[in-house]
């Protein structure tokens, strides 16, 4: 009988070790809506969707790979092209991060202390005026300039459609649009 006990708690804990070993490597992967954040309150971090609150029990990776810890607020961005070693950025109350990974400060003091600004220690920074300031997480660029850059490859494309398609028989010229369609595109594709 002590032999079964003994197999059957070693099946569970084997078991039981992927989950483990996911929870330590930062998290698991959650869904999020346009609303989500994940704010810093009352030193944890909770998930705000609109005006409910729920508690976190676990640690959270967003799509991006962005990973948050529920118990102290640390938010780790993966490495990119701007930071190849990635960041860490402490949350302070107030502050939140999106679901895309983007970190809203609640104060200029939280701001200059992720940014590593000797400003951080101020006094009266917390009531002074300010504008938000917002570290974008990783990849980010404003929809508003990608839309822009979309609209003007579609001129582009539909400029060299139409001089391809003229029925001429040599071939026209393109490679001022070809050098433009390469500037949009690596616009397009570089990390902001």
């Amino acid at each position: 009988m002590f032999r079964f006990l003994l197999i059957a708690s070693v099946a569970g804990c084997l078991a039981a070790s992927p989950r483990l070993a996911a929870a330590q490597d930062g998290g698991f992967p959650v869904q999020t809506t346009a609303n989500t954040q994940f704010l810093m309150k009352d030193g944890e971090v909770v998930r705000r969707e609109g005006s409910q609150i729920t508690p976190l029990t676990q640690n959270v990776k967003l799509r991006n790979g962005v990973k948050i810890n529920y118990k102290n607020g640390i938010v780790e961005m993966p490495a990119d092209k701007i930071n190849p070693k990635g960041k860490k950025i402490t949350l302070h109350d107030g502050d939140y991060v999106r679901p895309d990974g983007g970190v809203v400060f609640a104060t200029p003091s939280s701001a200059a202390a992720a940014r590593g600004d000797a400003a951080a220690g101020i006094p009266g920074a917390n009531g002074a005026r300010y504008e938000t300031y917002t570290e974008r997480g990783p990849g980010f660029s404003d929809p508003a300039v990608q839309v822009g850059l979309l609209q003007k490859k579609v001129e582009l494309l539909t400029q060299k459609v139409q001089l391809l398609s003229q029925g001429r028989t040599d071939l026209p010229d393109t490679k001022s649009i070809d050098d433009q369609l390469t500037q949009i595109n690596s616009q397009l594709n570089s990390p902001k």
